[in-house]
């Protein structure tokens, strides 16, 4: 890798790594409140899988990415595919802002159903 490419990588590395970090737990120099909140597995899953159906409803070029590429496990992609299928089929019922409501409340649905949807196999569609 060339030197630029590799900060580059290692910029992104670090930002990924600062998200995952834990939060203080005390002690004299920690903050009152934390900075970056540790959020629910469902929650996540919820908001990944609503906002990749919404984009492929809006026919979005960043929604042709596969699932590896869009961030969701094997699970959240299974819930996106069947999230997706009905959101076109409310969309093509009642509109495109009806559909939207739709895939946040199915998302969610689903995603809290499922844990958070975390589990994955290793090529497991491509």
């Amino acid at each position: 890798m060339t030197g630029g490419r590799l900060r580059l990588v290692g910029a992104a590395l670090a930002a990924v790594l600062a998200g995952c970090a834990p939060a203080p737990t005390g002690g004299h120099d920690a903050p009152t409140e934390s900075a970056s909140p540790v959020r629910p597995p469902e929650d996540i899953c919820a908001d990944l899988v609503s906002y990749w159906v919404k984009e492929a409803l809006k026919g979005s070029s960043w929604a042709g990415l596969d699932w590896e590429q869009k961030g969701l496990s094997n699970e959240q992609y299974e819930i996106h595919d069947e999230v997706l299928a009905a959101a076109r089929a409310e969309e093509r019922r009642a509109g495109r802002g009806s559909a939207s409501a739709f895939a946040d409340r199915e998302a969610r649905r689903r995603c809290e159903e499922a844990r958070g949807a975390t589990g994955s196999s290793e090529n497991w569609r491509s």
